[in-house]
């Protein structure tokens, strides 16, 4: 909610600060400058730090932030408190995730669809909160032309233009974000309470007790996870940013259609998100990577082949937006069943999902003006759905190929160790009867040895043989019982 209510507040902040959309950009630049040094300075503190207290810090400092944007007079202000407001974004969405594989490990799969699936609900919900619910609209004037330049102020608006902060025109703006940040101010506070219970602490110590996994090829994983999830990000943000333009320009869609066509991707994006935490008790994170890959690459090639089609339109973007629905949860549950995450190693990842988001948008935005015949849309979609799906088996191959061979290994010596105690002759019988008679001897003929002291020093030498008994012995002395 606090990440998607910008986009329909973005022309009221605009009238806010006295600045049209253009020159306002920045606040999008600064809030992702913020979120890429969260994740880095969050991957670090999530493996010294309580995770509870990081996370109540970093939602008490979203709540702050929320409070003071939509009083922020100045551009440079409001540019400022975004790129620190993107920071505890960062390292909420990294902690979050740290924190579900600390407590559940690799069987927190329908957690963390629960998680990201909050992610789409809040999504939802905001642009409703912002514009339904308190209905902010932006006050009469040409603020939002590229040309728009304030008038000569008088005394009173020279005074208000030099203070830092202040009350906006439309309360509604005030009162949008005030209520999210109160509803995440709440948060915090359980967050901070449980630092306090017992056991919350427990159940942190017994998961972290149980030891950690780490794959031979533990550095290559987390490589190739970062290419994917950049691919992945870049192509899910540029889908759901352009499939608006795309539909009117490209089609020739009425802006009305256009617009339930985004709808009708962003809703089964979240549907789906919501339905995976249900099937994350029943199928495993692999399968349903598979099954994401094959859904939005088939769906991505339809929209490829007959982009020119209404119809092909609308049923491939609700596939295409199902399918993406739980890759992103669903890879962050697969590593942990191989490798186990750390801090650092869970920003890693979601730095190169932030650097898709900002990266590939960026770069079809230039390419979409470069070439308007072409949709470049659709072909960023076919060629990130061809790249995941080549990633996702190599990576596969190289986290398993460990652990096979050491599971043959295993198996191998079970057997062994089966057909040895399963076939010994008659002879071989009396002669290990013969080698115990000289083992047990060798033991008596030690106590007595040292059987000056007494008693305690047969009770030591005893005491010593079973602590430390050779393998041979130990083999005779099973197979005797």
């Amino acid at each position: 909610m606090s990440v998607a209510i910008l986009g329909p507040t973005f022309q009221d902040l605009a009238a806010n600060v006295n600045r049209n959309i253009s020159r306002l950009s920045l606040i999008f630049v600064g809030r992702a400058s913020g979120y890429l040094c969260g994740s880095m300075v969050g991957g670090v503190l999530f493996d010294y730090m309580n995770h509870f207290l990081l996370l109540g810090v970093s939602l008490l400092a979203t709540a702050v932030g929320l409070y003071l944007i939509p009083v922020c007079k100045t551009a440079t202000l409001l540019v400022a408190v975004m790129s620190v407001f993107g920071a505890s974004i960062g390292i909420l969405d990294t902690g979050g995730n740290v924190l579900i594989l600390a407590l559940w490990g690799d069987r927190g799969a329908p957690h963390m669809q629960a998680l990201h699936f909050s992610f789409a609900l809040g999504a939802f919900l905001a642009p409703l909160l912002a514009k339904l619910a308190w209905g902010t609209t932006v006050p009469a004037g040409n603020h939002t032309e590229p040309n728009w330049h304030p008038g000569a102020p008088n005394s009173s608006s020279e005074a208000h233009a030099r203070s830092l902060f202040g009350v906006p025109d439309d309360m509604n703006l005030v009162w949008a974000y005030a209520s999210i940040g109160t509803y995440i101010l709440a948060v915090s506070v359980f967050l901070f309470a449980l630092l306090c219970k017992k056991s919350a602490r427990q159940t942190k110590s017994t998961v972290s007790a149980q030891g950690s996994r780490r794959a031979q090829h533990h550095k290559a994983l987390l490589c190739l996870l970062f290419l994917f999830f950049f691919f992945y990000v870049g192509a899910e943000v540029t889908y759901g940013s352009y499939i608006f333009s795309f539909a009117t320009t490209h089609i020739g869609m009425e802006e009305s259609e256009a617009a339930g066509l985004n709808s009708v991707f962003w809703g089964t994006f979240a549907a789906c998100r919501g339905l995976a935490i249900f099937f994350a008790t029943c199928l495993q994170p692999g399968a349903m990577i598979v099954l994401s890959n094959v859904g939005s690459l088939v769906s991505s090639l339809f929209l490829v082949l007959f982009d020119k089609s209404p119809l092909c339109l609308w049923i491939a973007t609700s596939v295409y937006g199902a399918s993406m629905a739980t890759t992103f949860p669903s890879g962050v549950s697969w590593i942990e069943q191989y490798t186990t995450l750390s801090g650092k190693s869970a920003a890693f990842f979601v730095i190169g999902a932030s650097l898709g988001e900002m990266a590939i948008p960026a770069v079809i935005g230039i390419l979409q003006g470069q070439y308007p015949d072409l949709p470049v849309v659709l072909y960023t979609c076919l060629v990130s759905a061809v790249f995941t799906a080549v990633l996702f088996p190599v990576m596969y191959k190289l986290a398993t190929l460990p652990l096979d061979h050491q599971r043959t290994g295993k198996r191998k010596s079970e057997d062994q160790k089966a057909l040895l105690s399963s076939s010994e002759p008659n002879d071989c019988e009396e002669e290990n009867e013969g080698e115990d008679a000289e083992i047990w001897n060798g033991m008596d003929f030690e106590a007595v040895e040292v059987n000056d002291p007494g008693r305690h020093s047969v009770i030591e030498t005893s005491r010593e043989i079973l602590m430390g008994p050779t393998p041979k012995v130990s083999l005779q002395l099973l197979q005797n019982a």
